[in-house]
């Protein structure tokens, strides 16, 4: 097993194992991701990381993360925004692998914590992350703006 940072020409790779996960988890029309969408963001303006599990050359999993910033800290984390094995893959060891690498290059880098999110409903996810040791944040609910709320909140009067 390999772990390796994603390079410009895997951009391809990376939105195939976007649209798996968002199979997976029943988001697929949720994707509006594209390539020259995703090589802008993660390659030229440097917003994001995607590292691959690889065995015998082919990638089997991968991670997209960035980082973000906490206050109380006053210090960098890592943002895991995607995880997603293979199913013919999973039970390997390659999710930990993945998860290991991500809390390796938070220690070296300074980062204050590893977080993400999990659908409520995806129990084997859950699961695992409990099983390293993952503590859900239960008092707290994520919220979000986007699309057309986004962009009339932006245009508001103060």
């Amino acid at each position: 097993m390999e772990i390796r940072f994603a390079k410009r020409e895997d951009t391809p790779k990376i939105l195939r194992f976007i649209r798996a996960l968002a199979e997976y988890e029943k988001l697929s029309g949720e994707v509006v991701a594209t390539e020259a969408l995703l090589e802008e963001w993660i390659f030229d303006k440097g917003k994001a990381e995607t590292i691959f599990a690889v065995e015998d050359g082919k990638e089997v999993g991968f991670a997209l993360f960035f980082h973000n910033f906490s206050t109380f800290l006053g210090r960098a984390g890592i943002y895991l925004e995607d995880l997603f094995v293979l199913p013919e893959y999973r039970g390997r060891g390659y999710g930990t692998a993945l998860l290991k690498k991500l809390a390796a290059l938070a220690v070296e880098r300074g980062c204050g914590r590893l977080e993400w999110s999990c659908l409520d409903w995806n129990s084997p996810s859950i699961g695992f992350y409990k099983a390293l040791g993952a503590v859900p944040m239960e008092e707290w609910t994520v919220f979000r703006v986007a699309g057309e709320t986004l962009r009339t909140l932006a245009k508001q009067d103060s």
